[in-house]
C-alpha cells in the first residue's frame, strides 16, 4: 500500500477534497494529512509522496522534506530544487530556454543586510546608475521582492520619485524593477506533472475572488498554444511538478510574469468550481501515478543545460542544477555606502 501525505496550512478545502478523491480512486494508495512532531536523524520514513504546500512559509517545515526526499519520499515540489530558485533567476533561465519575459533588474536591498555594515560592501557600485536602470526598464514599471509571493510589497511606480519612496519602504529586502507589460490579456496557469496545463484567463487588476475570468470570450487556439507549450518549457527547466504561472500577452506575445508559486491557491471560493474541479481531478491522477514511480536519485544539482540554451527535458530524465548563491546589499543612510539617489 503507498501512502500520501498532504502537508498543508490555512486551506479547507483543496486538500480536504483531494485526500478523499484520492482514497476512493487509488486502489493500493491511502491519502492522509501529514502528521509531524520532532523529528530525529533515526525517523523512519512514513510516506512515499508527500505533496508540500506550505513548506515555503515554514522553515522547520522545509528541513523535515529534505530529510524525507534523503530517506527516499517523492517530494512534490522537490525541496532541494525550488529552495534554490528566487524570480530574479527564474527569468534568466526563462529567457534561456525561448520563453519571453519583462526586462528585469535587480537591485541591493535598501538597508544593509543583518550584521553587515557600510564597509561590508566593498565591490558595490555607488551611486548605482540610477538613470541608466531607468531608460532600461521605462515607467510605469514594477517594483516587487525577489522572492516572494501573495502580492506583498508589490509596487506600482510611475517615476523616480515613487521608486525612490517605495525603495526607501523596502527595507532588507532583495528588489526587482521590472518593466510593466500593458496587455491585451492576461492568462493563470496550473500546470501539473509537466504535462497537465490548465490555461484560464485571469485579471490581476480586478479584486481578488474575481480575477478568475468566467464568463470571457474563448482563447484564440493558437494563443493558447503558445501558453501551453512556454509553460512546460518552465515547468521542465526549473523542474516543478505543481505550479501557477502567469502571462500579460502584448503585441500577440505572452510574457512570463510570475511563475515561482510551487504552493499555488486551489481553494474553490477564489479560482471557481470548474478550475478547482480540474485541479482536482488531475491532481489526483497525477499523484496516484507519481506514487508508483521511483523516486528522483540524489544527484548533482546543475543548470548548465539551461544556461548553455539547451532544450529543457523532463527533470527526472537529466541531473538537477542549483544556481550559485551570490551576495548583494548594503543600505543608504547617513555618509553610508549604499544604493542612495544623489540630491
Amino acid at each position: 500500500m503507498k501512502r500520501i501525505g498532504i502537508l498543508f496550512g490555512q486551506e479547507r478545502s483543496f486538500p480536504p477534497a483531494l485526500i478523499d478523491r484520492i482514497n476512493r480512486e487509488g486502489q493500493d494508495v491511502v491519502a492522509e494529512p501529514v502528521v509531524v512532531g520532532g523529528i530525529s536523524l533515526d525517523s523512519p520514513r512514513r510516506y512515499d509522496l508527500i505533496l508540500d504546500r506550505i513548506s515555503q512559509d515554514i522553515p522547520f517545515y522545509r528541513a523535515i522534506l529534505k530529510k524525507s526526499v534523503a530517506d527516499g519520499t517523492i517530494v512534490v515540489n522537490n525541496p532541494f530544487w525550488w529552495s534554490a530558485d528566487d524570480k530574479f533567476f527564474n527569468n534568466v533561465v526563462a529567457r534561456r530556454v525561448g520563453v519571453a519575459v519583462p526586462r528585469t533588474v535587480i537591485l541591493p536591498s535598501h538597508q544593509h543586510p543583518p550584521d553587515t555594515t557600510a564597509e561590508s560592501m566593498s565591490n558595490l557600485v555607488f551611486p548605482l546608475e540610477w538613470d541608466e536602470m531607468f531608460h532600461y526598464i521605462g515607467f510605469p514599471a514594477f517594483f516587487k521582492p525577489y522572492s516572494g509571493g501573495g502580492w506583498k510589497s508589490v509596487y506600482r511606480v510611475s517615476n523616480p520619485d515613487e521608486f525612490f519612496a517605495a525603495y526607501r519602504e523596502t527595507g532588507q529586502n532583495v528588489m526587482t524593477l521590472q518593466e510593466e507589460i500593458v496587455f491585451d490579456e492576461y492568462f493563470r496557469c496550473y500546470a501539473i506533472g509537466r504535462k497537465h496545463v490548465r490555461v484560464m484567463p485571469y485579471d490581476p487588476r480586478r479584486p481578488f475572488h474575481e480575477r478568475y475570468i468566467r464568463d470571457g470570450v474563448a482563447v484564440d487556439p493558437a494563443m493558447h498554444e503558445r501558453v501551453h507549450d512556454d509553460c512546460l518549457k518552465l515547468m521542465n527547466a526549473l523542474g516543478y511538478d505543481f505550479c501557477t504561472l502567469e502571462f500579460a500577452v502584448r503585441d500577440g506575445i505572452p510574457y512570463a510574469i510570475d511563475f515561482l508559486n510551487p504552493a499555488p491557491d486551489a481553494s474553490v471560493e477564489s479560482v471557481g468550481q470548474d478550475n478547482f474541479e480540474w485541479v482536482l481531478e488531475h491532481s489526483t491522477n497525477w499523484l496516484i501515478e507519481r506514487v508508483h514511480q521511483p523516486a528522483e536519485p540524489l544527484t548533482d544539482y546543475r543548470w548548465h543545460r539551461f544556461l548553455a540554451g539547451e532544450d529543457a527535458e523532463p527533470a527526472r530524465k537529466k541531473s538537477n542544477g542549483r544556481p550559485k548563491k551570490t551576495a548583494v546589499p548594503r543600505e543608504p543612510g547617513s555618509g553610508s555606502r549604499g544604493p542612495r539617489r544623489e540630491a
